[in-house]
């Protein structure tokens, strides 16, 4: 029995040495460009993560720290529950610092006032500086947002007083104006919390700044600064 011959079969030959390796940066090419995308895809997601609230508040927070007074007093990084008291600070008890919004005149027990009733406009405290007497209804509203409200009496001096507004404008959520009925030379204001000093350069001015400024006491954290009255009436 004889088998039938089969037809011979047809040999590719190799592709050429410079095709083949054409082929071969091909297909590398191809993979790095889908590993580049996946990792483009990775990356996005890791960035989307980085900028949720938890970090984007992070970042305010540290913003709001670095924004220091002539560069060196962080008079923006928000106070602890735990801070130490500073020297000579005088506290009230800020569950009986009433805040309704009222039209009328509020006699408050202390001097200037660090809480209680006050207007519904508050006066504008992003840094500003006022030549005249306040209203205590309506800085007392601006101490509910956070601010600290810094006076000063007829002892103060004329460069002691320039020296405060330097200050006080490099600082958000902080306003300065006369008072010529309160006791020490220069206060400090916070909703529950008072500082008396006789310079400005006292070293615990920029302690209290710190701890103070939109610090733990705040009633309102984040309400405005600006959109107030900005002329005492």
């Amino acid at each position: 029995m004889s088998l039938s011959p089969q037809p011979p079969q047809i040999q590719t030959p190799p592709a050429p040495l410079p095709e083949r390796r054409r082929v071969g940066r091909g297909r590398a090419l191809a993979i790095a460009v889908g590993v580049a995308v996946v990792a483009g895809l990775v990356g996005f997601g890791g960035s989307g993560v980085l900028d949720g609230p938890a970090s984007r508040a992070g970042l305010v927070s540290t913003a709001a720290a670095d924004s220091k007074p002539g560069g060196a007093d962080p008079a923006r990084a928000a106070g602890t529950a735990s801070a130490p008291a500073i020297e000579g600070e005088k506290s009230w008890d800020t569950s009986k610092l009433t805040r309704n919004h009222v039209t009328h005149e509020v006699h408050y027990p202390m001097t200037p006032p660090v809480g209680g009733d006050h207007d519904p406009t508050w006066m504008d405290c992003d840094g500003d500086v006022y030549e005249t007497p306040l209203a205590d209804v309506n800085a007392v509203h601006s101490l509910e947002h956070g601010a600290v409200w810094i006076t000063y009496n007829g002892d103060a001096s004329a460069d002691a007083v320039r020296r405060l507004a330097t200050r006080v404008t490099a600082t958000p959520y902080t306003l300065l104006s006369p008072y010529p009925g309160q006791s020490g030379t220069i206060t400090l204001s916070a909703w529950g919390k008072q500082l008396t000093v006789e310079e400005p350069d006292d070293e615990r001015v920029g302690r209290f700044l710190a701890a103070y400024v939109q610090g733990p006491q705040t009633p309102e954290p984040g309400a405005p600064c600006t959109g107030g009255l900005a002329v005492p009436r």
